[in-house]
């Protein structure tokens, strides 16, 4: 039997809208907040959020608190607005057939629930930050994905910021910058060799 290559992605950028830009541009406009504040909120409060050191809840209870204009729920459903699926989240059921796939996400897990439930059949493992933890790109986080590696000489990580990429390269993975466009895809199928 030949051992399929292993196929890790990132969810925001690749397999998922960014939400963060226009999220964060969006309470700035909505309730005339400074941006510069914003940005350095999201900063203070970034590790905390996406290694589930606070819950959903304390986030939005911090925003509020630091930003007493915001409603809550108002944002809340912005958020969720801006969480929708890329074109490659519809190629995981054929990438799948060429390779193990892993999902490394810096993310809450119920964030990125209604994007990623229908994609499990087709995901050998789901590692989301908040659930783990830890957070890219520290070490701890490409420890536990490799964990759930079958082969890991033939390793492509896909993601949209190559501050991300080190570790994964210290480890021997390949690796593919996530353009906007989405041409990344033709790389990744000819990674796994499919036709297009």
């Amino acid at each position: 039997m030949q051992v399929k290559p292993e196929l890790v992605l990132d969810a925001a950028g690749v397999i998922a809208a960014n939400f963060s830009p226009q999220f964060w541009q969006e309470l700035a406009t909505r309730y005339e907040l400074s941006n510069e504040r914003l940005a350095q909120f999201k900063h203070d409060i970034r590790v905390k959020l996406w290694t589930g050191r606070i819950t959903e809840e304390e986030f939005w209870n911090e925003i509020c608190g630091h930003f007493p204009a915001i409603v809550k729920d108002e944002a809340r459903k912005a958020l969720f607005s801006q969480m929708k699926p890329l074109p490659a989240a519809s190629l995981l059921p054929q990438w799948s057939q060429h390779a193990n796939l892993h999902l490394l996400s810096n993310h809450r897990a119920e964030w990125l629930e209604s994007i990623v439930a229908p994609l499990r059949p087709f995901l050998r493992s789901v590692t989301i930050s908040s659930e783990v933890g830890c957070c890219k790109p520290d070490v701890p986080i490409y420890a536990i994905v490799e964990g759930h590696l079958e082969c890991r000489t033939s390793v492509l990580f896909v993601d949209d910021q190559a501050k991300n990429f080190k570790e994964a390269e210290s480890r021997g993975w390949s690796t593919l910058l996530a353009d906007e466009r989405g041409d990344w895809i033709d790389k990744v199928n000819q990674f796994l060799r499919i036709e297009t």
